[in-house]
């Protein structure tokens, strides 16, 4: 595998990254397979923060290909699905009539939003759709890079979930301006990923989320690119939903506000924190004479175990998803269950870590699976 180097800061392009946290040995996806556990590949993970604006981000990326190899996120649950209807009443309060949509995995949003609005078209890019397409849903496999070409005229661009992916955040947004004409809209949800860290969410920042884009940096970007904030509206303790509108008038170009003091603060009380929790869920573990199961095949769990989680009494990884159970989460050798089969069972522990999705996932277990289950 060959290592994608970024070594210059993703908003000013400038040299000048000082190195924060090696995470060593770090699973390059974040899902699970049938594949033989020899193949698995690990790099390690390096954050570094630029002086000048406070992003934080990696110096060493994963190719494209290895990273999405396949989907792995379905986003299932109640607290997905909420956050989707609740986004498709937002697209849809815009009214709009060709939408193009980048990275739309299963076509979720896409059908809620046409549903609504039944002479909307829609287009998704996406490099590993799962959506079969319909009269108004067209599937374009691919990803949304400066290669990609579109050939109808469209009047606002969708995203949810996606600018925290990408490599070259200011590419991205540069390239998305030149689809739209003035007038055109850009409307999308982004992550409150400050929040997200501040909350020690495990799924924070990663091989996926490369790098502390906070709607502070995505807001300058932006401006930068010819887009006028229109709506900024907060989602619960999760996300923004964006409207901006692409302008051909000159924008404020003042400079972006330094917030390093205060990100590195933020990076480094999760880092610290993570160390304590994992010592002290060690210990439990270590002591426990009932069964021990780990929560989410997924990146939640994958950091905790690359951050020195014990795993050798771990009975199995649970996980809500359909398509998981059954498979090895990558970079173990832990099999995906449904938490069904702790119904059967009297006391067990279960360590959970699962951001935003907590409480929908204990509150599941405890009311319809096994009350006697103790969280850690």
């Amino acid at each position: 595998m060959e290592i994608i180097k970024r070594d210059k800061s993703v908003i000013t392009g400038k040299e000048n990254l000082e190195h924060l946290q090696t995470l060593k040995n770090f699973p390059v996806f974040f899902g699970c397979t049938d594949e033989p556990a020899e193949d698995d590949i690990f790099a390690d993970m390096k954050w570094a923060i630029d002086p000048e604006t406070g992003v934080i981000q990696l110096t060493e990326l994963i190719p494209l290909e290895i990273l999405y190899k396949e989907q792995h996120v379905d986003g299932c649950g109640a607290t997905w699905m909420k956050q989707y209807e609740s986004f498709a009443s937002y697209i849809a309060e815009k009214n709009p009539n060709s939408v193009l949509e980048i990275g739309g995995g299963q076509g979720t949003l896409a059908e809620l939003v046409t549903q609504k609005l039944p002479n909307a078209e829609w287009a998704i890019i996406e490099p590993n759709p799962t959506h079969k397409g319909s009269d108004q849903i067209k599937i374009i496999k691919g990803f949304f890079d400066e290669n990609f070409k579109y050939d109808k005229e469209i009047n606002i661009v969708v995203f949810s979930h996606v600018w925290e992916h990408a490599y070259d955040p200011r590419l991205f947004i540069e390239h998305i301006a030149s689809f739209l004409k003035p007038g055109g809209k850009l409307i999308f949800a982004y992550p409150d990923l400050k929040l997200w860290l501040e909350k020690k969410y495990t799924n924070a920042i990663n091989f996926e989320h490369t790098m502390l884009l906070t709607d502070h940096h995505v807001e300058y970007l932006l401006r930068q690119y010819g887009f006028r904030l229109v709506d900024k509206r907060p989602y619960e303790d999760n996300s923004f939903f964006y409207t901006a509108e692409k302008v051909d008038e000159k924008l404020d170009d003042a400079p972006i506000e330094n917030k390093y003091e205060e990100y590195k603060k933020i990076f480094m009380d999760y880092v610290e924190y993570h160390e304590k929790m994992i010592a002290e869920i060690n210990d439990k573990v270590e002591k426990a004479d009932t069964p021990v199961y780990l929560f989410g095949a997924h990146i939640f769990s994958q950091h905790l175990i690359s951050c020195g989680l014990k795993i050798d009494k771990v009975v199995s990884i649970l996980d809500n998803s359909p398509t998981k159970q059954g498979k090895r989460l990558y970079g173990t050798n832990l099999i995906t269950e449904s938490p069904k089969i702790l119904a059967d069972k009297s006391i067990v522990n279960v360590i959970l870590k699962a951001g935003v999705h907590n409480e929908e996932i204990k509150k599941d277990i405890l009311e319809n699976i096994n009350d006697q289950v103790v969280f850690w």
